[in-house]
C-alpha cells in the first residue's frame, strides 16, 4: 500500500525546486545510494588489496591475483542472472536484503583468511571472492530499478545519478580504509560490518508501486531466456551490454593492472589501489554530472555518446602521450573516471528498455554481464602481450570495446521520459 501511495504522490509531483529535491532525496534514493556505496567498497576492495594481501598470504600477486579476480567476476555474472530473476519474481526489496547479506558475510570471512589453513589457500580466497561476487551482483540492478520505478520520469536520470555518484565514493573510502586500518584483512571486516548495518536501514524502504501493480497478475516474470527468444529484445539487450564495456575496460585493465604499464611508460612504480581510487573519484563526479547532462540534452544516448568520446580521447593520450610520471597516470585515471561516469545512466537505460516483468532481470544482468566480460578482456589483453607491447595490447582491446560501445549508443532506442508502466 505504501508503494501505491508513494507512486501516486510522485506522479502528481509539482515542478518547483523544493518538490524536486524532496523526491530526488527520498528514502528509496538515499537507501539505494548507501547500498551502492557499500557495494562498490566491497566490489573493488580485492583490486585495492590484491598485491599486499596475496604477498602476505604467500601467493603470486599477478597469476593468482588474476585467477581470483576472474572468479569474482564470474560470480558477478552468475549472481546477476540469479538476483535479476529473483527480483522480478519476488520483488526488488528481496534482492536488496538477500544480496547484501551474502556479500557482507563473504567479505567478513575474507578478513580471517590469514587464519585459514595454508594448503589450497588460493582456492579458498577465490571461493570467497566468487561468493562475494554472487552477492554483489544484485545490489545495483535492484537499487536502480527501484529508484527508476519510484521517481517521476522527468527526475529518473538525476535520481539514479545521485545513487551512483554517492555510491561510487565507496571506492575512495575503500582505499583510504586500507591505508588507515592497519591491515588489508581489517578492511574486509569493516566492509562486511557496514553491509550488515545497512540491512537495518532497509527496513524503512517500501516496494516499488509499479511492481506491485503486476505482482499478482498472471504474467511471466523474470524469464531470463526471453531475452534470447525475441530478435528485437535480444538486440536491445546486447546493445545495453556493449554500451557499458568501456567502463570496465578502463577499470579492469588500465586501473587494476596499472602496475603492468609502469615499465613501458618509464614510471618507477604504479599502485593499482591508488589508480582505482583516483578513477573512482572521477567516476563519482561523472555519474553526478551524467544525469544532469542527459536531463539537459533530453537524451540518454547522446549523453552517453559524448562521455564515451571524452573517455576515448583520454585513453589515447594516456597510452600514447607523455605519461611518464606516477602523478600523470593518476590524473588520467581521473579523466577516464569522469568519462566513464555514465555507469548509472547506462544501467538506467537498461531499466527503461524493458517491461516491468523482466526489468529487474535486465537491470541486474546487464551491468554484471559487463563485469563478467572483464576476464575475456583480460584474457585478450594477456594473449596479445605475446606479440605486442603492453600498451599496444591494451589499445587493441580498447578499439574493439569502444567500437561496440559507440555503435550501440548511437543505434539503441531513446528512452528519455519513457513511461515505465508496461510489460513485455
Amino acid at each position: 500500500m505504501k508503494g501505491f501511495l508513494f507512486l501516486s504522490k510522485l506522479k502528481n509531483a509539482r515542478t518547483d525546486p523544493v518538490s524536486k529535491l524532496k523526491y530526488i532525496f527520498s528514502i528509496p534514493v538515499v537507501i539505494s545510494a548507501l547500498g551502492y556505496f557499500v557495494d562498490i567498497y566491497d566490489l573493488l576492495l580485492f583490486g585495492i588489496v590484491r598485491i599486499p594481501s596475496l604477498k602476505a598470504l604467500g601467493l603470486n600477486p599477478d597469476a593468482d591475483g588474476t585467477f581470483i579476480l576472474n572468479c569474482q567476476m564470474v560470480g558477478l555474472l552468475i549472481g546477476g542472472v540469479f538476483w535479476g530473476i529473483f527480483g522480478d519474481k519476488k520483488g526488488r526489496l528481496s534482492v536488496l536484503f538477500g544480496s547484501i547479506l551474502v556479500y557482507s558475510l563473504a567479505n567478513i570471512a575474507c578478513g580471517f583468511l590469514p587464519y585459514f589453513p595454508k594448503e589450497h589457500l588460493v582456492y579458498q580466497y577465490a571461493g570467497l571472492r566468487f561468493i562475494a561476487g554472487v552477492g554483489l551482483a544484485g545490489e545495483l540492478g535492484a537499487g536502480i530499478t527501484l529508484v527508476s520505478e519510484s521517481l517521476p520520469k522527468n527526475l529518473r536520470a538525476i535520481g539514479t545519478s545521485v545513487v551512483a555518484g554517492f555510491g561510487l565514493m565507496g571506492a575512495v573510502v575503500a582505499q583510504l580504509t586500507v591505508e588507515l586500518a592497519g591491515g588489508w584483512n581489517i578492511s574486509y571486516i569493516i566492509g562486511g560490518v557496514m553491509g550488515i548495518l545497512l540491512l537495518l536501514l532497509r527496513i524503512s524502504v517500501s516496494e516499488s508501486g509499479i511492481y506491485k501493480n503486476i505482482e499478482h497478475k498472471n504474467v511471466s516474470k523474470g524469464n531470463f531466456l526471453s531475452f534470447f527468444t525475441h530478435k528485437d529484445r535480444l538486440i536491445r539487450y546486447l546493445k545495453c551490454i556493449a554500451v557499458g564495456l568501456p567502463t570496465w575496460f578502463c577499470i579492469g585493465i588500465l586501473a587494476v593492472l596499472a602496475n603492468q604499464f609502469a615499465p613501458e611508460l618509464g614510471i618507477k612504480d604504479l599502485n593499482p589501489g591508488k589508480a582505482i581510487m583516483w578513477a573512482y573519484v572521477g567516476i563519482s563526479v561523472g555519474d553526478l554530472l551524467s544525469g544532469f547532462i542527459s536531463h539537459a540534452l533530453k537524451s540518454r544516448k547522446m549523453a552517453i555518446f559524448y562521455m564515451l568520446l571524452f573517455t576515448l580521447v583520454g585513453v589515447g593520450i594516456m597510452l600514447f602521450g607523455n605519461t611518464n610520471t606516477e602523478t600523470r597516470y593518476y590524473m588520467f585515471c581521473v579523466w577516464l573516471g569522469l568519462g566513464t561516469g555514465y555507469w548509472a545512466m547506462f544501467v538506467t537505460l537498461a531499466a527503461e528498455q524493458f517491461g516491468t516483468n523482466i526489468r529487474n532481470t535486465a537491470t541486474t544482468t546487464v551491468p554484471n554481464m559487463v563485469r563478467g566480460l572483464v576476464p575475456v578482456m583480460i584474457f585478450a589483453f594477456d594473449l596479445l602481450k605475446g606479440n605486442f607491447s603492453v600498451i599496444m595490447s591494451a589499445a587493441l582491446v580498447g578499439v574493439v570495446v569502444f567500437g561496440l560501445a559507440f555503435y550501440s549508443a548511437l543505434t539503441i532506442s531513446e528512452t528519455h521520459d519513457k513511461d515505465l508502466e508496461f510489460i513485455e
